[in-house]
Formats: C-alpha cells, sequence, structure tokens
C-alpha cells in the first residue's frame, strides 16, 4: 500500500528529500543550543567573563537564526511535497474512476469515491507532511539529545531511558484501541454522504410528499453514529497529553531532584544541570510531537487503504482479444444475453434475451416497475458488461 501511494510522488520527490535533510540540521542546531547555554552560564557568567559571554552569545543566536532559517526552508519544501502528492493523488483516482463501469461505481457507491477523494486524501496528505517533518525532525532530536546529556551526567540521563518505554508503552496501547474505531468512522461518512447526496438530488420530491423530518431524522441518526464513534475514538487518543505531561513532570522533578544533590557534591555544574533539562524537554517534546505523528498516521491510515482500494480496482468491462471497434450499420443483436447484478449465473435479472433491432428502427419497451427496462437499454451502449451471452 505504502510503495503504491508514494509512487505518487512523481515531480515532488526532491521536494520530499530535501525537506528531511533540512528538518535534520535544523533539529542539530537545537540540540547544540543547550550544550552552548551550559558552556555559557559555567565559563561566562559563573567566571563574569565578558569576552566569554559575547562569544557564546554570538555563536547562540547565529544556531537560533540557523535553526529558524532552515526551519522555514524544510517547511516550504513539505508543504510543496504534501500538496503535489495530494494532487496527483487526486488525479490518478479520478482518471482511474473514468474507466470505472457502472457496477465498479455501485461497488463503492458515488459518495464514497466523493469522501475519498477529498476527506481521506486530506488526512493522508497532512500524514505525510508530518511524515517527512515532524518524523523525521523528533528522532534525530531524541538521539542527539540522548547523546548529549549521557555525555554531560550518565546517572541522571538514565531517568530518560526509565521514562521512554513507559511511554511509548501507553501511546502502543492507544493506538491499537484507537484505529478500529477511524476505520469503522470513515466507513460511516460514506453512508452520511450518501444520505445528503440522495436528499439534495431528490429534493423535489423530498418537498412535494412533505417528508423533510423524515429526511432530517434520518440525516441525524447517521450523524450521531460518526459522533459516537469519533468521540469515543478521540477519548482513547485524548489519553496521549495527560501520559505526556505525567512523564514530562516527572522527569524535570527526578532531574531537579537529584541534580541538586550533584550540585552539592560539586559533581555537577549549574550550567550543566540547566542544560539537561533543556534537553529533557527537548526529549519529552520529541515523544510528544511523535505521538501526535501516530495519531495522524492512526487515522490516515484507514483513509490510505481506502484510497488505494480505488487506485487497485479494474474495471470489471474488458475486452476480448480482436474487439470490434466500429459498428458499421447500428443495429442490435441480443443472442441467449443474461444478466447478473451480483454476477452470479443463478440470480440473474436479464435471462436468455434474444432480440435483433435494425438500424434505424424504433421500438417501445414495456414493463412494470423492476421489470429490467432499464438495465436492458444499459447493456446496450455496454454501460454493464453481460453476465453470459452467445460466443
Amino acid at each position: 500500500m505504502i510503495k503504491k501511494l508514494m509512487s505518487h510522488l512523481g515531480e515532488y520527490k526532491k521536494y520530499a528529500i530535501l525537506s528531511p535533510i533540512f528538518v535534520t540540521l535544523e533539529s542539530i542546531m537545537e540540540v547544540i543550543i543547550p550544550f552552548l547555554m551550559a558552556y555559557l552560564i559555567d565559563n561566562g557568567i559563573n567566571q563574569n567573563d565578558i569576552n566569554a559571554i559575547y562569544k557564546i552569545g554570538a555563536i547562540l543566536v547565529a544556531c537560533a537564526i540557523l535553526a529558524l532559517i532552515l526551519g522555514i526552508i524544510s517547511g516550504r519544501y513539505s508543504a510543496k511535497a504534501g500538496a503535489g502528492f495530494a494532487r496527483n493523488l487526486r488525479k490518478s483516482m479520478y482518471y482511474n474512476v473514468q474507466n470505472f463501469s457502472f457496477s465498479n461505481i455501485d461497488k463503492f457507491s458515488t459518495a464514497s469515491i466523493i469522501t475519498r477523494q477529498t476527506t481521506d486524501i486530506t488526512y493522508v496528505q497532512m500524514a505525510f507532511q508530518m511524515i517527512i517533518r515532524i518524523a523525521v525532525k523528533m528522532p534525530v532530536m531524541l538521539v542527539f539529545a540522548l547523546i548529549m546529556s549521557f555525555a554531560i551526567n550518565k546517572e541522571l540521563s538514565l531517568i530518560f531511558l526509565i521514562m521512554v518505554p513507559v511511554l511509548g508503552g501507553g501511546l502502543y496501547l492507544i493506538a491499537t484501541k484507537a484505529h478500529p474505531l477511524f476505520e469503522r468512522t470513515f466507513k460511516m461518512y460514506d453512508h452520511l454522504n450518501e444520505r445528503v447526496q440522495e436528499n439534495v438530488r431528490g429534493i423535489r420530491v423530498v418537498k412535494s410528499y412533505v417528508t423533510e423530518e423524515k429526511e432530517i431524522d434520518k440525516f441525524k441518526d447517521s450523524s450521531n453514529n460518526i459522533y459516537q464513534n469519533f468521540l469515543k475514538a478521540e477519548k482513547l487518543v485524548a489519553l496521549n497529553n495527560p501520559l505526556m505531561q505525567f512523564c514530562m513532570n516527572a522527569v524535570i522533578v527526578l532531574i531537579a531532584w537529584f541534580g541538586g544533590k550533584f550540585i552539592i557534591s560539586e559533581t555537577l555544574t549549574t550550567g550543566e544541570l540547566t542544560s539537561l533539562i533543556s534537553y529533557a524537554m527537548q526529549i519529552l517534546t520529541a515523544l510528544m510531537m511523535l505521538s501526535m505523528v501516530l495519531v495522524m498516521i492512526l487515522i490516515s491510515r484507514a483513509s490510505a487503504e481506502r484510497i488505494t482500494e480505488i487506485l487497485d480496482e479494474e474495471s470489471d468491462i474488458k475486452n476480448k482479444e480482436n474487439p470490434i471497434n466500429e459498428v458499421k450499420d447500428g443495429s442490435i443483436i441480443f443472442e441467449n444475453v443474461s444478466f447478473s447484478y451480483v454476477k452470479d449465473k443463478n440470480r440473474t435479472c436479464l435471462k436468455d434475451i434474444n432480440i435483433e433491432i435494425k438500424s434505424g428502427e424504433t421500438i417501445g419497451i414495456i414493463g412494470g416497475t423492476g421489470s429490467s427496462k432499464t438495465t436492458f437499454v444499459s447493456l446496450i451502449p455496454r454501460l454493464f458488461d453481460a453476465t453470459s451471452r452467445k460466443s
């Protein structure tokens, strides 16, 4: 599925590659800043060395400005890659739908196809942009911040290793529980859009028979089902934030507690403690942002599967070898033609139809409601393919 979707990057592939490169450089700059702050405090402020303060301060400002510039560039590239990716997906889906037979369209429904080309692609686009930017930036920041914190003080850095599995395990449980709910909700969106489409298309009939209240009740039921399922999913996802806050506060308290003791015993400087707290914030922020990416991936995973279904669908109408592409006189001949909407020869709505309509001849087709008059006419321009016919 991922390979199928990524093949639609096309001419925007270079932006999808450049964005992670610039965001990696941005992350490195941001990780260097706390280390320089520690050096500034210990060797500049505590030592009353004005030259060191100016020198390190200038480097700090340069790193901050460089990080800002790199962040802006990576943001622009990720936006271009995301928008281009969505554009190509919509184009491919639209072109493939043009090849669908009526049975293919009935399989998905018009409302579902529209939802997949709008809502689903939007979710996939947002997830893609977060993956090439945040999902690259945060692991880089996490790894480098851990390396720098261990270089400063190994004992205090062990606190991070204790909290990471706790947070990771909690996020995994949330993800496994939330995904089925999001998947179910998107199917309900299709049903809701179908309700709206039918109501708007047949608004004259609705008003003529004064059934507005009935249609409103149907809409409320569909909308309420989406609300209830989305609410359940969001309640699970909402647990992510308090879990993050708990881990973040616990880490800061533990670092401050043990760091104070290390300062008293002169095994840790004030600048090093400050940088450790900064690295703690960076590590936990990285985990928080990764959790947001995870939530977005959860939502977009169902959308990606639905998009892939449209892209992989092949038209039921296929030509045999050496097909007839030109009709010389416009005559229509049916010989033992049968048709079934469910592709079952035992459940046909038309069976062994034999008819010959000469070119220019006008005929009338009569029958009761549901006698397959429309189906018969639809077979003539080959909107549907016959289930069986004389070879």
